[in-house]
């Protein structure tokens, strides 16, 4: 494939303890990356293995000048580990591919001729996905329907490492929790050109995965606040307005049905929760629209100017 003049590729690799997949991974990535005829660069963020990975990398790294090493310092996260290749990169098209050898190197030529085709954003679809159906598939399946739904993009695939993205899409776009795998609803915000391929899935020959089900409960909180940030980042009042005013007017109804009750039916106040209730819906109420004038101040004064990394680098090689 014949690769657009002057644009350079960036192949960012989180890996964590895949000691023995670390060859035979660059082997077929050096293969699919010289049938790109791009220049090229490949990151590999080691997110504190503790399994040999870094010493591998390093020795690999002797014999591959376009080769970059982040090490962290402990284990943060793929998020953190992005993150860091995102900002440390210098290539027009980010490709990020897992280092567990189960996305193919060579689905890298099919990313680039659909991004050629005037996309910004190209994510991978594992269709054929080789891991377990209960424990990995289903959940995923169920995960992928309400992200669509919520994130307004429509795509079969989020949790896909393999993807390709115009650089200029990525360079405002901050990374917290386990929001890598909503990028795609970020560039959409954009204005981006976001599009879905079909891409290979391998099963895995060497290691164990990282993740568990522990990690679909920080998906659906994180998918809560990207659906925050998505409707009210930059008007938080909306939000805590609303709920404010719905509490008072829940205050009025329950007061009001309180006095009806006494003045018609001759119950007393101390016989019925309604007064008590009108009460504290009245003070929460006014607490959460103070709370929303509060995020409106800080929104309005920090709103993305601290920048500051989620990770700590311990070392960058070369």
């Amino acid at each position: 494939m014949e690769g657009k003049s002057g644009e350079t590729l960036s192949i960012l690799i989180p890996v964590y303890n895949e000691v023995d997949n670390i060859f035979p991974l660059f082997d077929r990535l050096n293969s699919a990356l010289k049938k790109t005829g791009r220049p090229y660069e490949v990151i590999v963020i080691d997110d504190g293995s503790t399994d040999g990975t870094l010493d591998v990398l390093i020795d690999l790294s002797r014999n591959n000048p376009n080769m970059k090493i982040i090490s962290f310092t402990q284990n943060f996260g793929q998020t953190a580990a992005l993150s860091a290749g995102i900002n440390s990169c210098k290539g027009d098209v980010i490709i990020p591919l897992d280092g567990d050898l189960q996305n193919d190197p060579e689905d890298i030529l099919i990313l680039l001729q659909k991004i050629e085709e005037g996309y910004d954003v190209v994510s991978g679809w594992r269709k054929d996905r080789k891991d377990p159906f209960l424990t990995r598939k289903l959940p995923s399946i169920i995960a992928n329907k309400i992200i669509s739904l919520m994130g307004g993009v429509h795509l079969h695939d989020y949790g896909c490492t393999l993807k390709a993205y115009r650089k200029d899409i990525l360079k405002n776009i901050r990374l917290y929790g386990e929001m890598h795998r909503f990028i795609p609803i970020y560039a959409k915000w954009v204005g981006a050109r976001v599009a879905e391929i079909p891409v290979r899935h391998l099963a895995r020959q060497s290691g164990y995965s990282k993740y568990g089900m522990g990690r679909v409960f920080k998906v659906i909180l994180d998918l809560m606040v990207v659906k925050f940030l998505m409707s009210y980042s930059q008007k938080p009042i909306y939000v805590f307005g609303g709920m404010g005013l719905l509490m008072i007017i829940g205050s009025f109804i329950s007061g009001g049905y309180a006095i009806y009750l006494k003045l018609l039916k001759g119950v007393s106040f101390i016989l019925t929760p309604l007064p008590l209730l009108s009460v504290l819906l009245l003070m929460l109420g006014f607490l959460s629209i103070l709370m929303g004038f509060l995020a409106e101040i800080l929104t309005r004064t920090y709103y993305e100017s601290q920048g500051k990394p989620t990770y700590h680098i311990k070392e960058t090689i070369p």
